[in-house]
């Protein structure tokens, strides 16, 4: 669903190429001086998104994903590289329409910052195009009543964001193959053998007389040899799986955050 693109709802948006790659996240929001609405923005690039890189809002919309612009991811990568900090110059806003082929339409632009206020620049140059001072100026209280000489500065300041993101770390494969060993197993086997016995005949088992004479007798012997046959059998079952192990890790990063001083030369000022 398209939204309406408020310099607030924009800042840490996905942007998101013509093709649907993801670029980046926006960093900052650049307000035109003659209609103060969001015209360009910086897409944090990068591994550590300290990198931010221009990107024109002419035809980007605004869906629940994410800011779709008009223009590709290598376009982007390849833009002209500002300070994204201050007002953008005219020579600078005249480099960034030559690069993306845009009309040219007035002259600088004006940086937004994550709470929605915009930088002011000093001065009518800054605001003319000429190149402005960078960081935060007072913004003037529109309060009335007392409250009329009151002057305020915000502090910022960089948090780290930490999260986690689920990559593949590696595959594990199981595989069964096939090997062939020797094996060696004792078995009792049997034979027979021939045995001889002789018995003499006494003279009371002699019958009739004896004669001499050729003869053969046949005995067979049997004997037991090995055989070897197999057979398949299932002996293991073998099952891979995941599980989750959970570790610290320890992250750091640099972060920037803003300090303000105050010059009080009467020395009668309250801090």
């Amino acid at each position: 669903m398209t939204r309406t693109m408020r310099p607030q709802d924009l800042v840490e948006s996905p942007v998101v190429d013509s093709h649907g790659s993801k670029i980046g996240k926006v960093g900052t929001v650049y307000l035109s001086d003659d209609t103060r609405q969001p015209e360009w923005v910086t897409v944090k690039t990068g591994m550590f998104g300290h990198k931010e890189n221009f990107v024109p809002l002419q035809g980007a919309n605004l869906d629940d994903d994410g800011l779709h612009v008009q223009v590709d991811k290598d376009k982007v990568t390849d833009s002209p590289h500002f300070d994204a900090d201050g007002h953008l110059s005219q020579q600078e806003c005249m480099r960034l329409y030559e690069y993306y082929g845009i009309p040219v339409q007035g002259g600088g632009r004006q940086p937004m910052d994550k709470t929605g206020r915009t930088d002011q620049a000093q001065g009518q140059a800054g605001m003319a195009g000429t190149t402005g001072r960078h960081g935060r100026a007072d913004e003037r209280s529109d309060r009335s009543g007392a409250m009329d000489d009151q002057q305020e500065s915000v502090r910022s300041e960089e948090r780290l964001k930490v999260g986690t993101e689920e990559t593949e770390a590696g595959r594990v494969r199981l595989r069964k193959y096939v090997v062939t060993e020797e094996q060696q197993i004792t078995v009792p086997v049997s034979h027979e053998e021939v045995r001889i016995e002789r018995e003499p005949i006494r003279e009371g088992d002699r019958s009739g007389a004896a004669t001499i004479g050729e003869e053969e007798h046949d005995v067979v012997l049997h004997a037991e040899k090995p055989v070897v046959d197999k057979e398949t059998v299932a002996v293991e079952r073998v099952r891979m799986g995941t599980e989750k192990v959970t570790e610290e890790q320890t992250v750091s990063g640099k972060i920037r955050k803003e300090q303000i001083d105050v010059d009080d030369e009467t020395g009668r000022g309250k801090r």
